[in-house]
């Protein structure tokens, strides 16, 4: 049967397969005396970690020092390995130095290791009192380990995951509507290990955390719910496995996320007795909050089926006529929506539907021959045909909102004109001063032309 050999002191476990993770709750560091090694023990027994790589000193301040460090660093790992303490399970970071403790072990020699039930070990493998040390451990090294006596009886077993760290995630958010917005994520590495998510939001001007609420039915998704319309928020998406943690922290303005669902219902017909025209109309999403302040606009984008150039009209009514559908064939139409203030995103296009448009009551002869110019380019071409139904684009509240206009605007110019016609009024009764001291002058003169000549000396 093949045994890991016992190797010399020269084989070494780096102190940094304590920050590894790779220990679960419970375990107390204790530094043997006399010497630099650490002694870590636990439920599953003791994990031998030599001090090779730091520096041995006789000094016991330094070796308090040590102790302490030791302890910071597994601390560091039991609180990242809280939340997966299952027994009989160990985890390990690819790379690093792991440990496997047979603590049963009577005298801790004459112990033979197996993995997955037979005696063959990952290469490189060292025993050494009794412990199995695996440096530098590859992804392909995990399984189920156990640890036997000289007889073959079993002292001890033990699922080896291994994995990676977690990465920073990738997040973005979206708001579907001005009362609610959710964000998604996705990890940058692969850990191979068992991963949760936490997330947790507050509002820029206050220092309240909340919970992005989290739905079990679609994964790495949350939603923060009641937003208010001109505030900003930070979310703080972290992701946690066995071996440790990373977050994203991403601000969001509810302004710059908005992206409405697509529209609803949507319906395409042709107009009877129209050859080039099509009907259609459609619905707001039904995320969209029933308020008046928040509408959207629509854009609408058709084209026939067997070409693959759009063309697009945007309007804000729930309905359009196309005018210059092809006789004859069939249309594919998308509908999409955007904040009426131009705020956010367009949303995703509808549904497809198709139809074609109906026949005229006379063929001319620009319907019956399309040419292949004219299919080439669809959407360039207006309508040339004759068609006896008008196109009514008016819409009621359109209307109201011209008459206001007109008579707002005839209210301003009555206004400028009597405003005019009162300054001028006003100027044409103002006194002239000039006149009215030449108007003085000249009773004064006639008055002292009839005095005698003696009242004047």
């Amino acid at each position: 049967m093949f045994r890991c050999m016992e190797p010399g002191l020269a084989a070494a476990i780096h102190p940094r397969a304590l920050s590894a993770g790779i220990w679960s709750r419970g375990f107390v560091p204790t530094l043997a005396e006399g010497s630099g090694d650490v002694d870590v023990r636990g439920p599953f027994g003791r994990m031998h970690a030599l001090g090779q790589g730091w520096m041995c000193t006789p000094t016991p301040g330094l070796r308090r020092v040590m102790v302490l460090l030791a302890a910071a660093l597994v601390s560091a790992s039991v609180a990242a390995g809280e939340g997966w303490r299952e027994e009989g399970v160990q985890y390990g970071q690819v790379g690093a130095d792991v440990v496997l403790s047979c603590a049963s072990a009577p005298g801790r020699s004459g112990v033979e290791w197996r993995r997955d039930g037979a005696a063959a070990l990952p290469e490189g493998c060292v025993l050494r009192d009794g412990d199995l040390l695996l440096p530098r451990a590859e992804l392909a090294a995990g399984g189920a380990y156990s640890c036997h006596d000289g007889t073959g009886q079993l002292l001890r077993s033990v699922s080896l995951r291994l994995g990676y760290l977690p990465g920073i995630p990738s997040v973005t958010c979206r708001a579907s509507d001005y009362e609610n917005f959710s964000c998604s994520w996705t990890p940058s590495v692969e850990t191979f290990l068992p991963t949760r998510y936490i997330t947790t939001y507050r509002r820029t001007q206050s220092s309240q955390v909340g919970p992005c609420v989290q739905d079990p039915g679609r994964p790495r998704t949350c939603t923060v719910p009641k937003c208010e319309f001109w505030s900003s928020y930070r979310l703080n998406v972290t992701e946690v496995n066995p071996l440790g943690s990373s977050f994203r922290l991403l601000d969001v303005t509810m302004q710059a996320i908005i992206k409405p669902d697509p529209p609803e219902g949507l319906v395409v017909e042709p107009v009877p007795l129209a050859p080039r025209r099509l009907r259609v109309r459609w619905q707001y999403p039904a995320s969209w909050p029933k308020e008046p302040h928040f509408q959207l606009k629509f854009r609408l984008q058709y084209r026939p089926v067997a070409h693959g150039s759009w063309s697009m009209v945007e309007t804000v009514n729930l309905s359009e006529v196309i005018t210059d559908a092809f006789s004859g064939l069939e249309h594919v139409v998308q509908v999409g929506a955007k904040d009426f203030l131009d705020a956010g995103n367009w949303s995703e296009w509808s549904a497809e539907v198709r139809a074609t448009p109906g026949p005229g009551l006379t063929v001319t002869p620009g319907d019956e021959a399309i040419t292949d110019a004219s299919l080439e380019s669809p959407a360039e071409e207006p309508s040339l045909a004759p068609n006896p139904e008008p196109v009514d684009r008016s819409d009621p509240m359109e209307k109201v909102a011209i008459l206001i206009s007109l008579g707002i605007f005839a209210f301003v110019i009555l206004a400028v004109v009597l405003g005019i016609a009162s300054a001028v009024w006003l100027r044409l009764r103002k006194p002239n001063k000039d006149e009215t001291k030449k108007h003085d002058f000249l009773p004064a003169a006639v008055h002292m032309r009839a005095l005698p000549k003696a009242q004047i000396l």
